[in-house]
């Protein structure tokens, strides 16, 4: 797409075809660091691995740690990493991570495992400074790790030398399964066994079992005790797979089944299906509820039009999929709650407010609640201009506003660079206007 700064989607009538997902930025990001703490000597190919701005923060930052990184000259979505056993070849003074949680969380937990004295700040971009990190600081700290934050307290940036030791470490999981999945990656690199418990609602909790899926396909060794509760012993070393393969992105794969949905199909979304291992697969399954037609196949999803009913439902699992319901809302009959998106608030943007106030622009009544909102549809929609608060879901799900008559211009439409830099040129050559 044309580096513009909106555009205007209207009367789309028609969504088929097949679309074939870019790779998951949360499992890229993840296993980019596995393969760099995999043992000296082993090298990890990793294939469909998505190139947007967050894997491109997490690459850079190995990169200045001094692990070995080829890229493809065929394909820059196959990645050779050279593990390093977590004893880093250099130490940067500072990372500069931008707005990637994905790589700002597990580094930090990483990182305070394995620098042994040596000193790294942690920094990002004017949002990243605004996201609270607090509870996985404490849960660090009250292991040993020395974190001293630079500005404001519980916020990036901020500075780690290392010093986690093993035992028995808690985290608040209510605001960010991101933590947990950090400590769970880095506690396996400690002296000795290391138990790890859960307190609060956990939210996100299918991103806590992607992370150990992967991590028993590097090798590493995770007790669940229970529900809330890993053991997880100490003196592990990750053991390359030889070739992983980063499964389609099951968040931006909500899109395109809702694009489907009101645009006909029949879509066939590729990379992800009935054995995927991200919860916001769990989409589609919520799309049939509302009356699309679906079918979910090993490794692709397929879509037809349905008439389309509110939704009501608790949506904590999947909170990024959660967003499109939202857009998806203006087009089915009745009132759509979803329910238990709190941590909306503490990602790109707040995402409740933001969706909130740019629902309203097209005269949707919307009411929201510390952690939930509430879309009915107006009997006609206006045309908005959207705002996207440098927020890629936000431009995404508003694409499903070019299937109305009055249309949508969405502002700043590259933000999608951040997990999918060929969104609305794909939007675009797959629909078909009036």
């Amino acid at each position: 797409m044309a580096d513009t700064g909106s555009i205007t989607l209207k009367k789309l009538r028609q969504c088929h075809g097949n679309v074939t997902l870019p790779g998951s930025k949360s499992i890229a990001n993840r296993a980019l660091l596995m393969a760099a703490l995999c043992g000296a000597g082993q090298s990890t190919v990793l294939t469909n691995v998505l190139r947007s701005d967050d894997t491109q923060r997490m690459l850079e930052a190995l990169g200045d740690l001094g692990v070995t990184v080829t890229i493809a000259e065929h394909d820059p979505t196959h990645i050779t990493v050279s593990g390093c056993e977590g004893k880093w070849p250099q130490h940067p003074a500072a990372l500069d991570l931008g707005n990637a949680g994905t790589a700002m969380r597990p580094l930090l937990a990483v990182l305070s495992a394995t620098l042994q004295g040596n000193r790294c700040i942690l920094t990002g971009d004017a949002r990243m400074q605004e996201r609270p990190i607090a509870a996985l600081i404490e849960s660090l700290r009250a292991g040993g790790a020395h974190i001293d934050c630079l500005q404001q307290e519980g916020y990036p940036p901020l500075e780690i030398s290392g010093g986690l030791t093993s035992g028995m470490i808690e985290i608040d999981g209510t605001e960010s399964s991101q933590y947990i999945s950090a400590l769970l990656m880095a506690l396996p690199l400690l002296e000795t066994d290391s138990v790890l418990k859960l307190t609060g609602t956990v939210v996100s909790w299918p991103y806590i079992e992607l992370t150990l899926s992967m991590l028993e396909r590097f090798g590493i060794v995770v007790h669940q005790i229970c529900r809330q509760e890993f053991m997880i012993p100490g003196q592990q070393v990750y053991q390359s797979p030889g070739v992983y393969w980063v499964e389609g992105d099951a968040s931006a794969a909500s899109y395109w089944l809702a694009a489907g949905a009101l645009g006909g199909g029949p879509l066939t979304v590729h990379g992800v299906g009935r054995h995927s291992i991200q919860g916001d697969v769990k989409f589609a399954d919520y799309l049939a509820q509302m009356g699309a037609q679906v079918t979910i196949e090993e490794h692709s999803i397929t879509v037809k039009k349905g008439v389309l009913r509110a939704l009501d439902a608790d949506l904590n699992a999947i909170p990024d999929a959660a967003m499109t319901f939202a857009t998806l809302a203006l087009f089915a009959q009745g009132t759509t709650h979803i329910r238990n998106i709190a941590n909306w608030r503490i990602k790109e943007t707040d995402r409740l407010q933001a969706m909130a106030a740019e629902l309203r622009k097209v005269g949707a009544h919307v009411v929201e609640t510390e952690e939930a909102i509430s879309i009915t549809p107006p009997a006609h929609l206006q045309h908005g201009i959207i705002d996207t608060y440098n927020d890629h879901r936000m431009a995404m799900s508003f694409a499903l506003l070019g299937f109305s008559e009055v249309g949508v211009t969405i502002l700043d439409p590259n933000c999608c660079r951040k997990t999918y830099p060929n969104f609305f040129t794909e939007f675009c050559q797959i629909t078909q206007s009036s």
